[in-house]
């Protein structure tokens, strides 16, 4: 034994970005902060990566991400689209990451959302190896990113210590983003693709670390429309022979270190994922001893917390002009509200924030058809507020602040009524109105799985009796007036997310298209506003629906 000797490794990780440079909110053009007061940014990594290698050395370190990193704020839209990234102009997502000295990133599915020429010039840009083993090119039938990669760690007075680092992505990518990847990329499972590759890369290395956009714990939104689950990471960890670590992202919750036993080997691994939009970094260790060859002997992982740092002073002089760019492109004036226009009770009641989507989501459709046009719209953002008097970008940005495109579809009454027993499955079932908190009505679904109908040129009307159970809580669905009989029909206006499948409600995915012209439903909200000048509250100032129990309005405490 006297001729073994040790050596740590220390894997740096973060997930789920989302288009966060610096510590501020450009909704709000204020430094961000939520409940838990944390902090976001990659200028706040990069303090805390630094702060890392200083302690245990920059060559005992290696640093990776688990996808999702060009799309989630208006600094990522406003370099896809309205002023796209090239050759000559660096994504600063990217040069954030270069700067900072990422390892390896796996490929998320936010990136596929502005299409494949943006993600192959963002992989272009960077230094670094985009992975996705299980995204696989039709034409070709081989990977269309680089599935591994294994990092030399070069140890003084040892041998080399070889990292293999698989990526894979998330098979609901054919569904969220059918439009651009159908034809071109399939998107096998986890599992499946991991049992393929994994040998390869053990062969390879001392140790193997899986990079996946998946949630750890087994979970689908996509029920049967593809055959392999959205979060699988665990599964992945229990299935496969021959990992050490899986940095997981996509679910958007924090994992400081969770351990699976591997029911091939019986050997433990190694589970964690940092909170999402870079407040949190993870840290795992890994123990080795070595004599003829390296033996991983110990692992373990933490979390580090971003507030707990200032921003690095050199990213933020690298970025401060590309962030500034876009702080004055989502602060322009395009015209004034009558009066203020919240979004926070839209879970709970019709608000004028909501039908403001759903008219212009429906005013779009209508260009495309002479059915009975009606939009659906989900309460994305709870902190969404138009002020009164002037409105910005930003302000009108704050009540969509997904990348979603706008689709119109052909669906019956009894599929319309169908669809939103499946959105009232947003509610606890309860026995009276109230009154309650929100969180005693809410099931655990997310906001933006809870739809909500409006009607443009007459109202649709209707009840959610959430004193009934599941299934039986639409009430009185009318239109104009009349019953809705099960044959009538509709012109639905929708989102691309909920048209391809998102969240798997009934027959949304296979009605017939009857409107798709790639508009981006945020861009059309500021451009109606643009048009328009005046925005009136007044006029959406609708109660088309009703939370009700037995037919009595349920009550929501306004602190809810």
């Amino acid at each position: 034994m006297s001729g073994l000797r040790t050596f740590t490794l220390t894997v740096m990780g973060t997930t789920d970005l989302h288009g966060n440079l610096f510590n501020w909110d450009y909704y709000l053009d204020r430094e961000f902060d939520d409940y838990a007061h944390n902090d976001v940014g990659l200028a706040k990594i990069s303090t805390l990566v630094s702060g890392v290698r200083d302690d245990v050395g920059r060559h005992r370190t290696l640093l990776l991400d688990a996808g999702d990193t060009i799309q989630g704020t208006p600094l990522a839209y406003y370099y896809a689209k309205v002023e796209p990234i090239t050759r000559a102009h660096v994504h600063p997502m990217a040069a954030a990451m270069n700067a900072i000295g990422y390892t390896a990133a796996a490929v998320g599915n936010h990136e596929f959302n502005y299409g494949l020429q943006v993600l192959r010039m963002f992989e272009r840009q960077l230094d670094f190896p985009l992975l996705a083993a299980n995204a696989i090119d039709v034409s070709t039938g081989l990977p269309a990113f680089a599935p591994y990669v294994v990092k030399t760690v070069w140890r003084t007075g040892g041998p080399p210590l070889r990292v293999g680092i698989l990526g894979l992505t998330n098979p609901g990518i054919a569904v969220w983003d059918r439009a651009v990847v159908e034809g071109l990329l399939t998107f096998p499972g986890l599992v499946e693709q991991a049992l393929h590759w994994v040998p390869e890369v053990r062969a390879k290395s001392d140790l193997v670390i899986v990079a996946a956009h998946s949630g750890a714990d087994l979970s689908s939104s996509l029920g049967d429309q593809v055959p392999f689950p959205e979060n699988c990471a665990e599964l992945v960890a229990e299935t496969v022979p021959g990992i050490d670590a899986i940095l997981v992202g996509h679910a958007h919750v924090e994992i400081p270190q969770r351990f699976v036993t591997n029911k091939v080997t019986g050997r433990p691994v190694l589970l964690t994922e940092p909170l999402f939009w870079g407040k949190r970094l993870s840290l795992m260790e890994f123990d080795f001893q070595v004599d003829s060859r390296w033996e991983l002997v110990g692992s373990r992982s933490s979390v580090l917390s971003s507030a707990s740092v200032d921003e690095d002073p050199r990213i933020v002089r690298l970025l401060r002009r590309d962030h500034e760019k876009v702080v004055t492109y989502v602060n322009a004036r395009i015209g004034t509200c009558l009066e203020a226009m919240s979004a926070a009770r839209s879970r709970f009641e019709d608000t004028p924030a909501l039908g403001f989507i759903n008219h212009v989501q429906a005013l779009e459709v209508a260009k495309s058809t002479s059915l009975p046009v009606i939009s659906l719209c989900a309460p994305f953002n709870r902190a969404a507020a138009i002020p009164a008097g002037e409105v910005s970008i930003r302000d009108v940005a704050g009540l969509y602040i997904f990348d979603n495109t706008l689709l119109g579809v052909r669906m019956t009454g009894a599929q319309l009524r169908d669809f939103l027993e499946e959105s009232a499955r947003y509610f606890r079932q309860v026995s009276g109105p109230g009154p309650f908190t929100a969180a005693e009505v809410s099931a655990d679904v997310p906001d933006y799985n809870f739809d909500i109908a409006y009607g443009l040129s007459a109202p649709l009307t209707y009840d959610i009796d959430i004193a009934q159970p599941e299934g039986s809580r639409i009430v009185g669905l009318a239109y104009d007036g009349v019953p809705v009989s099960d044959s009538f029909e509709f012109a639905v206006a929708v989102n691309n997310y909920r048209q391809a499948g998102g969240g798997d409600f009934p027959h949304i995915a296979s009605a017939p298209v009857l409107h798709n012209q790639q508009q981006e439903i945020r861009q059309l909200l500021i451009d109606w506003v643009k048009a328009a000048g005046v925005l009136d509250p007044a006029a959406f100032t609708r109660s088309d629906w009703r939370l009700v129990a037995s037919g009595v309005p349920v009550v929501i405490s306004t602190n809810g």
